[in-house]
């Protein structure tokens, strides 16, 4: 018990990072240049990257394919599982009460 101490417990070191090049300043000042040229025309505007991502997972799996074929939605597969869990418990309980 000697190792272990309730005292004197060791905080842990704390993580610090100092980017080399960064100069917050500098990345201001870009950002108020190119935006002042967008608003005068000098300069074309960057569209925003979004990825195309939504609907992807689905495409992937079969099963969730084939559920989307047919017109069933979340709410419906989440219905079918609470449908489950309600018969698989009453079946438990109408088991105890006829053979317990």
């Amino acid at each position: 018990m000697a190792l272990f101490s309730f005292y004197n417990v060791k905080k842990p070191r704390q993580f610090e990072h100092k980017p080399i090049y960064y100069d917050p300043k500098k990345e201001a000042m870009e950002e108020r240049i190119s935006k002042i040229k967008r608003e005068m025309g000098m300069e074309e505007a960057e569209e925003e990257y979004k990825p195309s991502v939504k609907g992807t997972f689905i495409e992937g799996t079969s099963h969730l394919k084939k559920s989307r074929l047919k017109g069933e939605d979340i709410r419906g597969r989440k219905y079918k599982n609470v449908k489950l869990a309600v018969i698989l418990i009453l079946l438990a309980v109408l088991f105890w009460y006829l053979f317990w």
